[in-house]
């Protein structure tokens, strides 16, 4: 992986299939998932070698999205192109990846991610829920259990058990990779005595369901998955407790609110960052 590579960008106009997501594993060395400024999924494979021809070949006996192809030409293109982001910070927090030699100077809390494979580094969504999680910590809020749903690369857990030290979080994600991936940050940062990491296709894990309720839900996912999960949210919440349901748009803004409002759900402060929604709400 030490030399230039092939970068393939496909960007879906709906909902991708499971052949197209176990052929991104199969066919390329690296592959990772983002989002578009419209809210839209967009997957990125990267292959020293890339062969279109055996591509479509391999991909016949299903639509392959939209895509794009360009050669990256570096030394390293694991670390210039698929690890690097620039370090930022929030409130509390400096996020800063693995590509960097050294921990930046900082007074505040320094966490080190690798997101690769997972997403969860430098993002609107990542951000607004990190703001939230220190306004929360501000308020003098002290969950005991807080569990986090589509961890991602597990920056949010990472986060809450820096400020939570005592707290009992529990982090899931349907993707092993995103499972492997919080484990290794949360090595990475001495962190990993303080969470359990599992994969779970939501709260179907019994890890999950046998450490419930919670006082803090973290759910920095997608508006359809929230919505999926609205009821399982309300159930496994604690009286009182917060969920911080992220990832949406500005136009799914209600549709997000208003769904968890019915079900019991109050909404206690809204961040926006550009087109993107974070809501913290409160069971009442």
């Amino acid at each position: 992986m030490m030399s230039s590579c092939w970068q393939v960008i496909f960007s879906p106009k709906e909902n991708v299939s499971d052949e197209f997501t176990e052929f991104l594993e199969d066919f390329f060395e690296v592959s990772a998932q983002n989002y578009d400024d419209d809210g839209n999924d967009e997957y990125i494979g990267y292959c020293t070698v890339f062969d279109e021809t055996e591509m479509l070949k391999q991909s016949s006996h299903f639509q392959l999205p939209p895509y794009k192809a360009e050669k990256l030409e570096s030394s390293n293109w694991l670390k210039d192109y698929v690890i690097r982001f620039a370090p930022f910070e929030t409130d509390k927090f400096l996020i800063y990846g693995i590509h960097e030699s050294h921990t930046p100077q900082t007074d505040k809390i320094p966490l080190q991610i690798y997101a690769a494979t997972a997403f969860g580094s430098d993002h609107h969504t990542t951000r607004s829920c990190l703001k939230a999680i220190c306004d929360l910590h501000n308020q003098g809020f002290a969950p005991s259990k807080i569990l986090d749903i589509g961890t991602g690369s597990g920056i949010l857990s990472l986060a809450a058990t820096s400020l939570w030290p005592n707290a009992e979080i529990i982090a899931v994600d349907i993707d092993d990779e995103a499972v492997l991936v919080t484990k290794t940050n949360a090595e990475n940062n001495h962190l990993d005595s303080h969470i359990q990491i599992a994969q779970s296709n939501g709260y179907q894990s019994s890890l999950v369901t046998d450490n419930s309720p919670y006082d803090l839900i973290l759910a920095n996912i997608l508006a359809r998955p929230l919505l999926d999960m609205s009821n399982d949210t309300v159930t496994h919440l604690s009286s009182k407790g917060y969920a911080i349901l992220s990832g949406f748009v500005d136009e799914q803004e209600q549709w997000v609110i208003n769904a968890h409002q019915q079900l019991g759900l109050k909404l206690s402060e809204l961040y926006k960052s550009e087109n993107w929604r974070t809501a913290l709400m409160q069971k009442e």
